[in-house]
C-alpha cells in the first residue's frame, strides 16, 4: 500500500520584506542546493533491473515499520522517506505495468498514472513506452469513472474483476477502461497474470494494498517483493503487507539490499 505522490519544491528565494526602507536593491542570493539523493541511479539501476524483461516477472513493492506494520494511522505515507521514494519511483519506471487494488486507489489518493518526463525520457531510450498502464483490481467496481485515475490517464487504464461483478457497473467503466474478467466469483491470480502478458505487459509491479498483495501471494504467482523496512516502531493493530492471505511457506532469496541513514531497502526474489 503506497503512495507515490511527488510534492514540489520551492525556488529558493525569498520575497524582500514589506517593511524594509527603500534604498538600494541587494544583489539576489543563488538558491541553495535542495538535498541530495540517497542513491545514484546507477546503484538503483543495479539493485533493482530485471536482466531479461522478455521473460514476465511480478514484483511488489510494499514497505512496513520494524515491527511489521504496513500503515500509520491506516495509510502507508506516515512510514516512507525520501530514499523509499527513489526506489517506488525507479520501480515505476522499470513497469511495464502497475497493479494496485481499488481500495488502495482510494486510501492513498492515487490519481493518475503519470510518470515525470525525466522517467518519459529515459524510457524511450530503452525502447519503452512512455507511461506503465494502471491496473486497478476490483471486486465490486466501486469505482468512479470521472476519476482523474480514469480521465486524465495518459494510457487506457485495464481494470480486473471477476464474473460476479455488478453487469452495470462494468459497463459504466468500460467507456474509460478495459474491463478483463479473470475468475468466476473471485479473481484468478494466475488468469491475470496471464492476460497482462497477452498484452505485452511482462513487466509487472504491485504496489498492494495488503489484501491484494495476499491473493497474490496465496496464488503462488509473485517473483519478487522489494520490500523497505521504516526505522519506526507502530505498535496497535496495523496490519501486516500482507492481509487475508492463505498460509503459504516460501522460499524467497535475497538479492539486494541498500541503506539510507536508518531506513533499509531489501529486494527478495524466488
Amino acid at each position: 500500500m503506497r503512495n507515490g505522490a511527488s510534492e514540489e519544491t520551492g525556488s529558493g528565494r525569498r520575497p524582500p520584506s514589506e517593511e524594509a526602507e527603500p534604498g538600494p536593491q541587494p544583489a539576489f542570493e543563488e538558491a541553495e542546493p535542495g538535498p541530495q539523493p540517497a542513491f545514484e541511479e546507477a546503484e538503483l539501476l543495479a539493485t533493482y533491473r530485471v536482466a531479461d524483461r522478455s521473460r514476465a516477472h511480478l514484483r511488489a513493492n510494499m514497505i512496513a515499520s520494524i515491527d511489521g506494520a504496513a500503515t500509520h494511522q491506516g495509510l502507508s505515507g506516515g512510514l516512507n522517506g525520501p530514499a523509499d521514494k527513489q526506489v517506488f519511483d525507479l520501480l515505476r519506471r522499470l513497469a511495464d505495468v502497475i497493479i494496485v487494488g481499488a481500495g488502495t486507489v482510494r486510501a492513498e489518493g492515487y490519481g493518475a498514472m503519470r510518470l515525470t518526463q525525466e522517467d518519459v525520457t529515459w524510457r524511450r531510450t530503452q525502447g519503452l513506452s512512455d507511461h506503465p498502464v494502471f491496473a486497478i483490481v476490483s471486486g465490486r467496481l466501486d469505482l468512479d469513472p470521472s476519476s482523474p485515475v480514469f480521465i486524465e490517464a495518459p494510457v487506457r487504464p485495464l481494470v480486473f474483476t471477476h464474473g460476479g461483478s455488478p453487469t452495470a457497473q462494468r459497463t459504466r467503466l468500460s467507456d474509460v477502461a478495459e474491463i478483463v474478467v479473470c475468475g468466476a466469483q473471485e479473481l484468478d491470480p494466475a488468469a491475470m497474470r496471464l492476460a497482462l502478458q497477452a498484452r505485452g505487459l511482462s513487466q509487472m509491479l504491485t504496489e498492494g494494498g495488503p489484501r491484494l498483495l495476499g491473493t497474490l501471494a496465496g496464488a503462488g504467482v509473485l517473483d519478487e517483493i522489494c520490500l523497505t523496512i521504516s526505522p519506526l516502531l507502530e505498535g496497535g493493530d496495523a496490519v501486516r503487507i500482507t492481509r487475508d492471505a492463505p498460509p503459504v511457506h516460501t522460499g524467497m532469496r535475497l538479492t539486494g539490499m541498500l541503506s539510507a541513514e536508518d531506513m533499509v531497502m531489501l529486494r527478495y526474489q524466488r
